[in-house]
């Protein structure tokens, strides 16, 4: 079949967009990009908790593969609201990259034992996260592709920037990475790669379905209902990452606020038979302890 893919322009995304389309081929399918800008592409002086969050960067494909003008659109995962618009559906994850966050830094990591010390990103989560271990640092926004983020941080006086592990390795920039933050909570879904295309084209449902990763995508979909059911986007103070070992799930999520002095934490550990309800569970408890005024706090969040 000749398919027609969906994706955006940047690098990480051509990235993506072409390991989806090289698997298509290997399965003997044809294929042709076209390529299109999202609104979070376009607005680069916002900051993206601004912009709404949810579909910032999805929306524009999303409505190519409603009007059957693209067949699949490809994502990272974390970019994807957990609330898919109608006649959308997720037909396949790919195998997960290393899901943590990494820190960029302009000149080593001596700043760290600075207390005037600047951090780049526009992620409430790192933000809420980083806050919380380093009270006394300054956040200031960054927007961008992954190499203009870089280049931003080398032309500025900042001492830092976070960024997805996944990305950095995909783009062959591993070498950028001064330290791995495995004590920061990924964002749900991170380092995954999705597929989305209509619910009604069976035809392409059957045949991307072959390039989804089992594991992958049940950890990703209990981060997701996490998210989902604390009512958060992706631009939520938000972290949850599952792996799972043998027959045993283990669950680990956070909800921050993004001044970094308030955290709930949830650490659980479950058969592989109880999936379906372990993102309830967890849900519940971070409710219980007050997550939601966390999470509402955070919206309309401005940057220094």
């Amino acid at each position: 079949m000749h398919i027609k893919i969906g994706s955006r322009k940047s690098k990480l995304a051509l990235w993506q967009t072409n390991h989806v389309a090289e698997k298509l081929s290997q399965l003997g399918h044809t294929y042709e990009l076209i390529l299109s800008e999202s609104e979070g592409d376009k607005i680069l002086d916002t900051p993206l908790p601004l912009m709404g969050g949810k579909g910032v960067f999805t929306k524009t494909l999303d409505d190519a593969i409603l009007n059957k003008s693209i067949d699949i659109a490809v994502h990272s995962f974390k970019d994807i609201p957990t609330e898919l618009e109608q006649n959308l559906f997720v037909g396949a994850i790919l195998e997960r990259e290393n899901p943590t966050d990494a820190l960029v830094c302009r000149k080593g990591l001596d700043f760290l034992d600075n207390k005037n010390a600047v951090i780049a990103t526009s992620s409430n989560r790192r933000k809420a996260q980083w806050l919380s271990k380093y009270p006394h640092h300054k956040m200031v926004d960054i927007r961008g592709n992954v190499p203009t983020r870089i280049q931003k941080l080398k032309d500025s006086d900042w001492d830092a920037t976070i960024l997805a592990s996944a990305g950095l390795i995909r783009l062959g920039l591993e070498n950028e990475i001064n330290q791995e933050m495995p004590w920061m909570v990924c964002a749900p879904a991170q380092g995954a790669v999705a597929v989305i295309c209509h619910t009604q084209n069976e035809q392409i449902k059957t045949i991307i379905n072959e390039l989804n990763h089992k594991q992958t995508a049940l950890c990703t979909s209990i981060e997701r209902s996490f998210l989902n059911i604390l009512n958060g986007g992706c631009s939520a103070p938000v972290g949850a990452f599952v792996t799972i070992s043998d027959t045993t799930l283990s669950f680990k999520g956070i909800v921050v606020s993004t001044d970094g002095q308030e955290k709930i934490e949830i650490d659980l550990k479950d058969d592989l038979s109880n999936a379906q309800s372990i993102a309830q569970k967890a849900a519940d408890m971070a409710l219980a302890k007050g997550a939601l005024k966390l999470i509402e706090s955070a919206e309309n969040e401005k940057y220094s």
